[in-house]
């Protein structure tokens, strides 16, 4: 039974400048308004699963796409903390991976992002030795 670790879904502070440059946008025919709204509801819709197990990433507005990454495959976790995000108190966490369809995962706008990020290298850790799986660089 797999056993949920975080789930949640970016910060709209990092469209931040993309709502700014809809605002102009608003007096021509509300397009920038439609623009910000669909920025919203694209950024609500993205939703991170993280589990003992594998990331889940969900996103889409009308059509959803689900990607999954194996913890197992993560090769190097990178923290990041841009300036306006980190005024904010949010985060960005990088997993680079060996995963095909994915192999770099940004998850932009945490918060908590360190305590996050301690979490996921542990129980990457944990999942890489219940699967006795070890990375050979060449």
């Amino acid at each position: 039974m797999e056993k949920e670790i975080w789930k949640g879904h970016p910060s709209h502070w990092v469209s931040f400048s993309f709502y700014l440059l809809c605002i102009p946008l608003i007096l021509v025919f509300g397009l920038g308004l439609l623009l910000a709204l669909w920025r919203y509801f694209y950024t609500r819709s993205n939703i991170f699963t993280i589990t003992d197990q594998r990331i889940i990433e969900e996103k889409g507005i009308l059509s959803k796409i689900t990607d999954e990454i194996e913890l197992y495959r993560v090769k190097d976790i990178q923290f990041k903390q841009p300036f306006l995000l980190r005024l904010v108190g949010l985060s960005t966490i990088v997993l680079d991976t060996t995963d095909k369809s994915n192999p770099i995962l940004i998850i932009k706008g945490v918060p908590q992002g360190k305590e996050l990020k301690e979490k996921l290298r542990a129980v990457i850790d944990n999942r890489r030795d219940l699967k006795k799986v070890r990375e050979l660089d060449i």
